[in-house]
């Protein structure tokens, strides 16, 4: 199996500035879509444009994240847009998952800080 830091065609270097222009953009339109429904919902009761900023920026981050997994993966570039763009729509959540599976992976136990029960959890910026 190819290590993916010593593969200079798989370095996060090497892709075009248009490329990181649509992963940005692409991931960052699905955090706007994962803010109007949670508007339409209710879970927001009015416009908050923090909310709408931490959004944007945690669906790019993830979007981005999801984007270098893809090509590591060598997955065809439709399906990349794809995964990037639900990813950009989860955003805090799939980072939650994400962590949740790699706990589990390396043996981590879960964070005694943190209350099991997320009606305990005090509420936080997003």
């Amino acid at each position: 199996m190819d290590n993916p830091i010593d593969n200079a065609a798989k370095s996060i270097t090497n892709f075009a500035l248009l490329t990181y222009l649509w992963v940005i953009g692409l991931s960052t339109w699905g955090g706007i879509v994962n803010y109007v429904s949670k508007l339409r919902s209710g879970q927001i009761a009015r416009f908050n444009i923090t909310e709408l900023v931490g959004d944007i920026c945690i669906s790019g981050f993830t979007g981005l994240l999801t984007f270098w997994l893809c090509h590591a993966a060598g997955f065809d570039e439709l399906i990349t847009a794809v995964f990037v763009g639900i990813s950009g729509h989860m955003g805090a959540r799939l980072i939650g998952k994400m962590e949740q599976m790699m706990s589990k992976k390396l043996n981590i136990p879960e964070d005694a800080g943190t209350p099991a029960d997320p009606n305990q959890r005090k509420p936080g910026v997003f």
